[in-house]
């Protein structure tokens, strides 16, 4: 049987995995609920990030000396200068919120990845972005890749009420839902539109998992989308890819 057009589109490449010792350049508050952190070093030359979905493994030592691990979005990064920036959401009392109260010029950390790209053209007929404030960074990079002619429909888990302004060519359809349940009936009662689109979709775990479902009960090829578990309810580190 021949694939699917939509499974020959999508190109996965890897890359060699390096851990590079960084410091902060630069600590800029974003509203309440992210704060971009600019590293900056001379072990970033070579650093690739291809695709708005990869994720870098952000190292650190927390207070009490344990080695912590978590996973994030290359948001930006200028080859010239060697400075990755990366947006870290404030969550509680978590110890990747507690490292980011605390930041400042000079500290040093340590970037590893990201280990590879899912590269999604930009020429689809139309793109869905479903996700909570977690997937923000990846979707405003993807918005700002996006040409002035794509048909892009955004829907954001924003229970605290803070709407991040994006920057974008594309004049994308923003839906803002206050609860989990209410982003999910968004999606359900919306049609998914005519032609070949892919639907990038990342949040917390459980309500992911509700997403693809109905994605898949609306007929959404999984060839032809992207569902990833960001976070998951009582665990302090989680990332898992769901399709």
């Amino acid at each position: 049987m021949e694939t699917p057009f939509a499974a020959r589109r999508v190109q996965r490449v890897r890359h060699e995995i390096r851990q590079r010792n960084v410091e902060v350049a630069r600590v800029a508050p974003m509203g309440s609920n992210f704060v971009s952190i600019t590293f900056q070093g001379d072990e970033l030359e070579g650093f690739v990030s291809e695709s708005f979905d990869d994720h870098v493994k952000f190292l650190f030592t927390d207070s009490s000396g344990e080695y912590v691990r978590r996973d994030y979005t290359p948001r930006r990064f200028d080859r010239e200068r060697r400075e990755l920036t990366i947006e870290f959401a404030l969550h509680g009392e978590g110890k990747a919120s507690e490292w980011t109260r605390q930041a400042t010029p000079g500290q040093s950390a340590v970037i590893a990845g990201p280990r590879g790209s899912m590269i999604i053209p930009v020429d689809y007929e139309w793109h869905l972005f479903v996700g909570d404030e977690t997937a923000l960074p990846a979707i405003s990079r993807r918005l700002e890749e996006l040409p002035g002619d794509a048909r892009a429909t955004v829907i954001i888990l924003n229970e605290a009420g803070e709407r991040r302004e994006f920057s974008s060519n594309a004049a994308p359809d923003l839906r803002w839902a206050a609860s989990p349940d209410e982003l999910l009936s968004i999606l359900e009662a919306m049609p998914l539109p005519p032609g070949e689109g892919f639907a990038w979709c990342a949040g917390e775990a459980s309500s992911m998992a509700r997403v693809r479902e109905i994605l898949s009960r609306k007929g959404q090829p999984k060839e032809a989308m992207r569902v990833a578990a960001y976070w998951k309810n009582g665990i302090s580190s989680h990332h898992q890819n769901l399709d």
